[in-house]
């Protein structure tokens, strides 16, 4: 990466700004434009892996996490399944350990304690459908 940021830090800059989006109810991409810096280019390909399934990731996630409607998630949680699906769904997509292992580390670093696990269960269940 050109700056030097890793992998992980290039998620967390990712979900960080699909925090923003969410709060200030814009798209991502209108978030990423307004900076005076871009992002990471891995960071900046998750924004957009994000926004373009979107729509798919959430059927998946509604399906998967039983008893539990996406706007009941916590909103940290729904990002980090939204980023991890997007990238389950992504062709060329790191190995479903490493977006599983990311997804859970950004969800016990940015939400709650239950939240891993909360996060592990219902990724595994989209993992298993989509790969």
């Amino acid at each position: 990466m050109a700056d030097g940021a890793t992998r992980h830090q290039a998620r967390e800059r990712a979900l960080s700004l699909l925090y923003e989006a969410e709060l200030k109810g814009i798209a991502a991409t209108d978030v990423v434009a307004a900076l005076p810096v871009p992002p990471d280019p891995f960071a900046l390909a998750l924004v957009g892996a994000v926004e373009a399934h979107r729509e798919e990731a959430d059927r998946l996630l509604a399906d998967a996490a039983v008893g539990w409607p996406l706007e009941r998630m916590a909103v940290v949680d729904r990002l980090v399944l939204r980023l991890a699906v997007a990238e389950l769904l992504e062709p060329d997509g790191p190995p479903v350990a490493v977006v599983l292992d990311e997804a859970v580390e950004l969800a016990k670093t940015y939400s709650t304690e239950e939240s891993g696990g909360f996060v592990n269960g219902v990724l595994s269940t989209v993992a298993r459908r989509v790969r």
